[in-house]
């Protein structure tokens, strides 16, 4: 092949206990890019639909990780990337991850894949870091592997893949305003309570062991956000509006997507994802912001070819 179109999927990291480490990739919602063989060397981005970004390949996150993949290459060629952006920009569902994995999947695949996932991971890490500042995997993982990931470690990399129970549903909030994940970073304390961190490493346990045995009031009393949500929720307007709705609505738990201001929850089965739905959208009917809600079983299989 000389040319590919995939499809690069949203994301939810953090997942209410797992801050930097949790992260699923959803089905519905996602960019499309295109990427193919060119004779000049190096990385051309030509063209972005959707969203006024840089096509700077220095500035861009999928620019980046690109470069850092070619550096890692010894050919005699370049690559030229279309982005059609359907993931706004700030908006916590991994708009920056889905640039930054796309391209060295697309890439990977041209050249007949001569890298594993995790080294396609440790290059769209390098992406990510001009979104985000920090070198971190809980959104990249997932869109490469698909289904829940967990980063048990960075330096050196080892990402696990968990089990996805069948009737795991995501509902997503989307509230249309921008927060950046470098700002939202730094609103986070620099050390929390011990006996907070234990009940957050509880909970991470917790949800982890329900993953693997399909234990659907485990993921309930597991999806609790004890460090990070008390300090980015002032972020988001109708927070507590929001979450409220979602958990009188059937949900399993919820929390800020990412850095937000996305929302996510989780729920057992179509039905609660669909009545969540439509709850937010009637009890939000006077807010003040504009929002976009999707609904979306887990992808399990991340990036696609299309």
């Amino acid at each position: 092949m000389n040319e590919i179109k995939i499809f690069s999927p949203a994301t939810v990291a953090n997942v209410a206990c797992g801050f930097d480490v949790l992260g699923f990739a959803l089905k519905e919602v996602g960019d499309t890019m295109y990427v193919r063989k060119s004779d000049k060397r190096g990385i051309n981005i030509t063209q972005i639909e959707g969203f006024n970004l840089s096509k700077n390949t220095f500035e861009n996150v999928a620019g980046v990780s690109a470069l850092a993949m070619l550096e890692s290459l010894d050919i005699n060629h370049g690559f030229d990337i279309r982005i059609d952006k359907k993931i706004k920009p700030g908006s916590g569902i991994g708009s920056s991850s889905a640039s930054a994995a796309g391209s060295v999947f697309a890439m990977n695949e041209l050249l007949n894949r001569p890298f594993s996932k995790d080294k396609l991971v440790e290059f769209a890490m390098k992406g990510e870091a001009v979104a985000s500042q920090s070198e971190h995997a809980d959104n990249v993982a997932p869109a490469i592997y698909g289904g829940i990931t967990f980063v048990k470690s960075t330096d050196p990399l080892e990402i696990l893949p968990l089990p996805v129970p069948e009737a795991l549903f995501a509902v997503i909030i989307h509230p249309l305003i921008e927060v950046k994940t470098s700002e939202s970073r730094a609103l986070l304390p620099s050390s929390v309570d011990l006996s907070l961190a234990v009940q957050h490493s509880a909970n991470l346990g917790g949800l982890v062991h329900a993953l693997h045995t399909n234990n659907y009031e485990l993921i309930r009393s597991s999806l609790n956000d004890l460090l990070i949500e008390p300090h980015r929720a002032k972020l988001i307007p109708y927070f507590s509006q929001i979450k409220s709705t979602m958990l009188k609505s059937g949900a399993l738990g919820c929390g800020i997507s990412g850095s937000g201001p996305s929302v996510f929850a989780l729920c057992n089965g179509e039905d609660i994802a669909e009545r969540i739905l439509e709850n937010l959208t009637k009890d939000l009917s006077n807010a003040s912001f504009e929002f976009d809600v999707y609904s979306s079983s887990i992808n399990n299989r991340g990036i696609i070819i299309l």
